[in-house]
């Protein structure tokens, strides 16, 4: 006699349907019956599935369910099926610079925009690439070919010693080192018609899926184009950000001092000892640009730095540190928070949903903060507001501001940079100032921690120290303020005299040791489990430093606590 078919229960978190299909099938086979149901119902599709949350947990589409699961499928538009796009794109590239190059490699350095900048260079001692012109072009054809071949993006899991021997006689140093650095028994490793690699995430399940990108010179480099997450169906829009590009130039500089342009790096100076030393050098490099800064903003004779940056770019810190450069050479400093010229609740603008909106420059109070600039600038004594988060109201506690012959005000506040905010005030008398975590620590050639997920981070730990909430509030909360900074924020950077890149090398490592915990108590009844689970899988990779090494000064502080400020 048979045995009957073992059928297991999905719930489609989507609709609310729940499915009995037998056990050991695979997500791509209820994505096809799911896209084939819409399609019958007059309701298609508009973006194909890239991937699945498998009870709350990114897996690609060859995922076999052994056990009842909670789905919902991933395009697109979503930030989780973008990262999926995302990973394949970068692997698609890789494969053909591999094809087309084989004597070359590939480095993928940061992301720029909603891209990523790429270098391919000479792997081989005697053999030179031909032109920019001609790699670009024939690097782009050949990704074309990939796309419309619809090539499945195949991954599987083996042994660590096996994958490692499977790599051997690849040009992937870094990706090497990543491997040999690793401790587990079983790695999964991805694979691309016969090439191999190590992807820091799931996969798209073919080439076919990629359709909207470009791949471009760039400098003395190229850009990597990707969609648009609002509209995928076209390019996200690329403006030249030569300041922006230039911090990464310096960046690269940093690490080649610091020597540790990767993960592997990073680790192998920790393991030997080296986080102290790692510390003073990464923590002198900040004083030394605060101090560079500072004497830009003495020699351009402004009264008032306009200081500005996303969350958790550590505005605060480098607001009290650059005041104290200032204050040696000779100033006055006076330091003004735009968090208290938030309005009142009753006059806040709202989001379509209903929500207050706190993102957009329109929050804050923009006639009383111009009519009190105006005032201190003609010498007169003003009354500061204080906003109380609490109530939602602004009061007066008897603070009083003055200016004086030799005083530099200094504005700190998210829209610092945006001409609204300080229309009235005469532009000769500002020098501007964009600090953000704007680099991000390489894992490999391929893989790069961004600058984001850096941010979110150290988010993540300041709000438990300093609000008690847990990482799934602020998981929760994250993605409106991503959306505020791309709105209110990012588009007005380059308007900036000068950036500051506030990351520093060895910082992942301690955050790490308390966000770690925090990214552990997420439940995975809840649809911020798989962003919790996507940082811890970078966050193990790195190894951990002990927070008493840091000064009291550091921008660090301002998430970790016992700082010297006061704040």
């Amino acid at each position: 006699m048979e045995d009957q078919m073992t059928m297991i229960e999905i719930l489609l978190a989507d609709t609310g349907e729940r499915m009995q299909v037998p056990q050991c099938s695979t997500v791509s086979m209820l994505a096809e019956e799911y896209t084939r149901r819409r399609a019958a119902e007059g309701k298609p599709l508009r973006w194909p599935i890239l991937g699945a949350l498998v009870n709350n947990r990114v897996e690609a589409l060859q995922f076999r369910i052994y056990n009842p699961k909670v789905i919902r499928f991933l395009d697109i538009t979503s930030g989780q099926g973008f990262r999926l796009y995302r990973n394949s794109l970068c692997f698609m590239l890789y494969k053909a610079v591999l094809d087309c190059y084989p004597e070359a490699s590939l480095c993928i350095d940061h992301s720029l925009q909603n891209g990523f900048y790429c270098r391919i260079e000479s792997a081989v001692e005697g053999y030179e690439l031909p032109d920019q012109m001609t790699v670009c072009r024939t690097v782009r054809e050949r990704m074309i070919a990939l796309q419309e071949q619809d090539l499945p993006f195949v991954s599987r899991t083996m042994l660590l010693d096996d994958a490692r021997t499977l790599v051997a006689d690849q040009r992937i140093p870094r990706t090497k080192d990543v491997l040999r650095g690793l401790r587990q028994l079983y790695i999964e490793m991805n694979f691309l018609d016969g090439t191999v690699h190590k992807v820091n995430g799931k996969l798209a399940p073919s080439t076919g899926c990629i359709t909207c990108w470009d791949f471009r010179t760039f400098e003395d480099g190229y850009l990597l184009q990707c969609a648009d997450t609002d509209h995928p169906d076209k390019l996200s829009l690329f403006t030249a950000t030569p300041k922006l590009f230039a911090i990464f130039r310096e960046h690269h500089r940093w690490v080649d001092l610091l020597h540790t342009p990767t993960v592997a790096d990073y680790n192998r100076i920790v393991r030997a000892g080296g986080a102290n030393h790692l510390i003073h050098l990464a923590e002198a490099l900040h004083e030394k640009k605060y101090a560079e800064i500072a004497e830009q903003v003495h020699e351009s004779g402004a009264r008032m730095v306009l200081l500005a940056g996303p969350s958790s770019s550590g505005k605060t810190t480098s607001c009290r540190r650059l005041s104290v450069q200032l204050s040696v050479l000779g100033h006055d400093v006076q330091q003004l928070s735009l968090d208290d010229y938030f309005l009142g609740r009753e006059r806040t603008p709202k989001q379509p949903n209903g929500e207050y909106d706190f993102e957009c420059v329109e929050a804050l109070d923009i006639p009383l903060l111009n009519e009190q600039l105006l005032a201190l600038f003609r010498g007169e004594e003003v009354k500061v507001p204080t906003y109380d988060f609490k109530s939602g109201e602004p009061f007066y506690s008897g603070r009083t501001m003055q200016l004086g012959p030799r005083s530099i005000l200094v504005v700190e506040g998210i829209h610092a940079l945006n001409p609204k905010l300080t229309a009235q005030i005469d532009d000769a008398l500002k020098f501007k100032v964009y600090v953000s975590a704007l680099t991000q620590l390489s894992i490999d050639d391929l893989n790069i921690i961004h600058g984001t997920d850096n941010r979110l981070v150290r988010r993540l730990v300041r709000d438990n120290n300093f609000r008690g909430w847990d990482a799934r509030e602020t998981l929760r909360r994250w993605p409106d303020v991503v959306r505020g900074e791309r709105m209110h924020i990012f588009p007005y950077q380059e308007n900036a005299d000068v950036m500051f890149n506030s990351a520093l090398l060895y910082e992942m490592g301690v955050l790490k040791v308390y966000a770690e915990p925090l990214l552990k108590q997420v439940p995975e009844n809840c649809e911020e489990y798989a962003a919790a689970q996507q940082l811890l899988d970078f966050s193990e990779l790195i190894e951990p430093i002990d927070a008493k090494y840091i000064p009291y000064n550091s921008i660090m502080r301002e998430f970790l606590g016992g700082s010297s400020f006061e704040y």
